[in-house]
């Protein structure tokens, strides 16, 4: 099989006016490796990033700062402000823009890519990790198609403060570093203000990116990305007799692991499409996301969404869609039809089990048939009385700890006698099981958050910093990454959502 010849990509537009992008001193000793660049130029397209006008610090994450090994010092200085508002680039760095294609909504998008997004380049965190460095917002690409190529203050808050939120929470996540914001004006459906979120990960690739070569019949580069990815992240592949197929079925056993926890903990990520799924099953791309307030499993958290195709229960089955998807790319690789079904349908049996264990954990229990039939008619029971859904878990686990009173448990009903007839039967089987209710209890609010980034307190901050007062964002990152801590129980970062919230929109814009 050979490539197919296809329509040359448009030149990089040019810079916009404004500040010279020119190279910054950067942190002590990371040596820039290209990252997926290395594969050359039908992959990635080089360009520098667009300048942002008086860039100004919005937030920088502490923890994201130690992980990569960076000097906290050196984060304050103007070089790191101009390097993560795209006003620099790092010594021998060369920024690019990834070309990938994709299903939106369930519909053949054709072409996209990073119309927003510059990475500059891999370095090693403090592990010793290849972590792909990204700007998003940093200006026009040859795949902004009709976009401007920024991000706005609004939705670049929301990824900063969600994607650090699900690293603390034990979810598989691209990173947020830093967040610098700007006057510059950037209209959506109101004149907003320009930001850039630099976000990391150990790559960015996606599903998409495997559809583009597929859809253009281009088996060369489809095989170079494969062996890209096999090689770097999933080596073990490499001793199997089908070795594209045993990738396959190991993405879809991380995708499998990464819903599950998205479920367990709440989490709709509002546009599931192809290119917005990692190949390393990352939760990616956070545009219209929530984490549920009232237990809702048909709750539909992007307004854009009128078919409601990415209703928060319906996450396995879009999963389970998009890798029958990924499986089609990949399918001139694998040679085997029955290969890449079985191997995408690994999916499902995975899913299953590990949300069933996350979701037995919360109840503090042991992975059985009575603990998975308690879970059920409690399931019933919350969406009756559209339980707030991270408030009862918590509430469940001090109530086992011994730390509030079962009055206080029971508000959260209005089918008080069900819930107390249910609460009978836990009772009795978490004593039989366990023994000593406090020691389970301390185990449960390990599982089960006080403090999640719900839409109203992102807004609150949002509208804070829009004012200029952007030390929200920094006291909502505190909370957000430390979910767990006890000193959030009864502050109004656990609070249930005043009403206002309900009305709260989101779109793909968000």
């Amino acid at each position: 099989m050979s490539d197919v010849s296809s329509t040359p990509l448009p030149a990089p537009p040019p810079p916009t006016t404004g500040a010279e992008t020119v190279p910054a001193s950067q942190p002590e000793g990371p040596a820039w490796s290209p990252g997926l660049a290395e594969l050359g130029d039908a992959f990635v397209t080089h360009l520098p990033p667009h300048p942002l006008q008086d860039p100004h610090w919005v937030a920088i994450s502490p923890q994201a700062v130690a992980d990569l090994g960076l000097d906290p010092l050196w984060m304050q200085e103007e070089d790191a402000l101009r390097l993560f508002s795209g006003n620099a680039v790092p010594h021998a760095s060369q920024p690019w823009a990834s070309v990938y294609s994709g299903h939106q909504f369930g519909v053949w998008a054709g072409q996209l890519g990073d119309g927003r997004a510059l990475t500059l380049g891999a370095f090693r965190d403090a592990s010793g990790s290849l972590q792909e460095i990204q700007l998003k917002g940093s200006g026009l690409t040859p795949y902004s198609r009709h976009g401007d190529g920024r991000a706005v203050l609004r939705s670049s808050i929301r990824e900063f403060i969600g994607s650090e939120a699900m690293h603390a929470l034990g979810i598989p996540t691209t990173r947020a570093l830093c967040l610098t914001g700007s006057s510059e004006p950037v209209y959506r459906e109101t004149v907003e203000t320009a930001a850039v979120v630099t976000r990391f990960a150990p790559s960015f690739i996606r599903f998409g990116h495997f559809e583009h070569f597929a859809a253009r019949r281009q088996w060369t580069p489809l095989r170079q990305l494969a062996d890209h990815v096999i090689h770097t992240w999933y080596p073990e592949c490499l001793q199997e007799t089908q070795p594209y197929a045993a990738f396959l079925r190991q993405v879809s056993l991380r995708t499998a692991e990464m819903i599950a926890q998205w479920q367990a903990v709440g989490f709709a990520h509002g546009v599931m499409n192809t290119d917005n799924m990692s190949i390393l099953g990352l939760t990616l791309d956070y545009g219209p996301f929530q984490f549920l307030d009232a237990y809702d499993p048909g709750h539909i958290c992007n307004h854009s969404d009128h078919a409601g195709r990415y209703a928060f229960d319906r996450q396995p089955d879009v999963a389970q869609w998009n890798l029958y998807a990924l499986a089609q790319a990949l399918l001139p690789l694998i040679e085997d039809g029955e290969a890449a079904k079985a191997a995408a349908e690994a999916f499902a049996p995975h899913f299953h089990a590990t949300w069933q264990s996350h979701m037995t954990r919360k109840l503090g229990l042991q992975d059985d048939a009575r603990a998975r039939a308690l879970l059920q008619d409690l399931l019933t029971l919350m969406r009756m009385s559209r339980v707030d859904y991270t408030r009862f878990w918590r509430t469940l686990a001090r109530w086992v700890q011994g730390t509030v009173p079962q009055e206080q448990l029971e508000d959260h009903f209005t089918c008080r006698a069900e819930f107390r007839e249910w609460l009978q039967k836990y009772q009795a089987h978490l004593s039989g099981e366990q023994g000593v209710l406090p020691q389970v209890g301390a185990v449960m609010l390990q599982a089960n958050p006080a403090v999640v980034p719900r839409n109203y307190l992102c807004q609150n901050t949002i509208e804070a910093a829009e004012q200029g007062n952007s030390r929200l964002v920094q006291d909502l990152l505190e909370a957000c990454t430390s979910p767990f801590d006890s000193r959030w129980d009864d502050t109004p970062y656990a609070a249930l959502p005043p009403a206002w919230a309900a009305g709260l929109t989101l779109s793909c814009s968000s």
